[in-house]
């Protein structure tokens, strides 16, 4: 699932960050207005996901995430495969790139 984000990602020029702890995914996406809601509006659709929320929408003056279709932040041991773009998560459940996300 996550290579096919990365990849649609891409195409639409979004990047971002998820972050997976304790059964709950956060993601902070950035890109082009149009392609953050036509990406919204496909997450709201896609039955994998449930209990979506909004935490926070609005411009920025920089990506935070711009060498990553989708950065990838959770604990070490579900990156068996040395996966690019993935960050382990501290004993906290964060990361640096999770607390860059956080800082929106």
């Amino acid at each position: 699932m996550l290579s096919e984000a990365r990849a649609k990602n891409a195409a639409m020029h979004i990047t971002g960050h998820l972050l997976y702890t304790k059964e709950v995914f956060v993601q902070c996406i950035e890109g082009p207005s149009e392609s953050i809601e036509s990406l919204w509006q496909s997450l709201q659709k896609d039955t994998r996901h449930y209990d979506i929320e909004l935490l926070a929408r609005g411009p920025i003056d920089a990506r935070k995430f711009n060498d990553w279709s989708m950065a990838f932040s959770s604990y070490p041991s579900l990156n068996r495969y040395n996966m690019p773009g993935f960050f382990p998560v501290d004993e906290s459940g964060m990361t640096q790139a999770a607390e860059q996300c956080a800082t929106v």
